[in-house]
């Protein structure tokens, strides 16, 4: 079965509860958990949100079949909940972003609404599916900016995580790849493909100039030869001039050359000079091994002449974080609302069904998020403040300051209540998102920390709580 349509993807602490709720009689009382992150991945300012369409698919397919409960059977769960899981469907609602949305700290990505029992059970499969992918995708975006508009290939299918590998190459996608090297993932969402050969190529004819020739004849279309096999600059790009020239002599054209070991941007501008004066103007440069953000943005800082960028393990892995510290917590139950205190005030939750507001300004630039009650009118909202600093107040000031909409149904009474886009429109949206989003939130060192704030009647029920669970424990 797919793991992610059987209820036993989950933490076993999730039916633990589960069976709590059964056993108490509160397995139908209504409750509303929030799905939210602390703080933006990899020291940045931001995150792009991902992972959306397969978290709801994976929620609505949810459900037990009778291998599954007899397997908790046989760990000693009772057979009147084990009777109700073989019926289990989810029957609530689902509102979040839309995917490939840029999203910040305590913005509320998700909001499930449901049957206790039911929105518990789907904690550990929503955050695993979210966590990973906006990880990734956030990741790519990071690498794609990086590259000032040249194109980044997916090239981490050999370093991923087994399986994880095709939730990655989906999420770098909508984080902004080109395409990837990943046939099966390709075929699957609908992502460009596109591959060269490896150095085995080479070393299995008899000479480097026997395996680009062999090879052009076989790919004339779409040709890129490899050149630091035995000696970049002596060897490689000298037979693949050679070979260009023979394609030429057929009507045919070298698409690139790709360089994977070395100092990068000596060899590149190198490379570029020999292509260039052998008239190739035309054929591009690939770089790959061990490409991230920071070294990208160094290369071009360089005024390296590099076209392409072939990323793999420090993108697809999200090597410097290996995880995002996206939660779900429960904010509502039996309609009222709740909160959990900690001794670190930005563990705190914010209590109640809220809604995410985002003010932008006259040309659309993100300025502020404010969460809100859902109840309360935008119109009514004219002070965003921070959760835990008092005397940190913005002013809403409108026209200068309106609100874009952000938050949206998804899912109502276990039905899909909107289309999902398909991959390219949620890349594409992400690329405009981001455009949106002021510079000094995108850089690498030190970002600007984007306010995600609390609207006034929010905050106040916050602090009564507070107070309330700090009298009476």
């Amino acid at each position: 079965m797919d793991p992610t349509r059987s209820g036993l993807y989950t933490d076993f602490y999730e039916l633990t509860m589960a069976q709590g709720y059964f056993c108490s009689g509160k397995k139908d009382v209504r409750a509303t958990f929030d799905l939210y992150f602390r703080s933006a991945p990899f020291g940045g300012g931001y995150a792009v949100f991902a992972g959306l369409e397969q978290a709801v698919q994976s929620a609505l397919a949810f459900s037990y079949s009778d291998d599954e409960t007899a397997y908790l059977k046989g760990l000693g769960f009772r057979a009147d909940f084990l009777d109700w899981l073989g019926t289990f469907r989810f029957t609530g609602d689902i509102d979040a972003f839309r995917e490939g949305d840029i999203v910040f700290p305590d913005d509320v990505l998700m909001r499930v609404s449901a049957p206790v029992i039911e929105a518990q059970l789907l904690e550990s499969m929503l955050l695993n599916i979210v966590n990973f992918q906006t990880l990734v995708a956030t990741k790519t975006m990071r690498v794609v900016s990086a590259a000032r508009g040249r194109a980044v290939m997916d090239f981490g299918l050999r370093r991923a995580q087994a399986e994880a590998s095709m939730a990655a190459t989906r999420a770098a996608f909508i984080g902004g790849t080109a395409g990837t090297s990943n046939t099966l993932a390709a075929k699957n969402f609908g992502i460009p493909v596109a591959g060269t050969h490896a150095h085995s190529w080479i070393q299995s004819f008899e000479s480097e100039q026997a395996a680009f020739s062999a090879y052009a004849g076989l790919y004339p279309k779409n040709c890129t030869l490899l050149v630091d096999t035995y000696d970049t600059l002596a060897s490689g790009v000298p037979n693949a001039v050679r070979v260009a020239r023979e394609m030429e002599g057929r009507g045919e054209r070298l698409r690139a050359i790709r360089l994977d070991s070395g100092d990068m941007a000596y060899l590149s501008k190198r490379a570029r000079a020999m292509l260039d004066e052998a008239g190739l103007g035309y054929v591009k440069i690939v770089a790959s091994n061990q490409l991230d953000e920071h070294l990208i943005e160094s290369l071009l800082d360089q005024q390296a002449p590099i076209d392409i960028f072939g990323v793999g393990t420090r993108m697809i892995c999200a090597c410097d974080q290996p995880a995002l510290d996206g939660i779900y917590k429960l904010c509502e139950v039996g309609g009222s609302p709740t909160i959990k205190i900690s001794e670190n005030p930005e563990k705190i939750n914010n209590p109640g069904r809220k809604k995410v507001l985002r003010y932008v300004d006259r040309q659309g630039k993100f300025l502020i998020d404010a969460l809100a009650l859902e109840a309360e009118a935008e119109s009514c909202l004219d002070l965003i403040r921070h959760p835990t600093v008092s005397f940190h107040t913005t002013a809403v000031q409108r026209p200068a300051m309106r609100p874009d909409p952000v938050f949206f149904p998804v899912v109502r009474a276990g039905r899909l209540a909107a289309d999902f886009p398909g991959l390219k429109t949620s890349q594409a949206f992400a690329r405009e998102r981001f455009g949106l989003l002021p510079d000094e939130h995108k850089r690498f060192a030190n970002p600007h920390v984007y306010r995600v704030g609390l609207s006034e009647q929010l905050y106040r029920l916050r602090q009564t709580l507070i107070e309330e669970r700090r009298r009476h424990g």
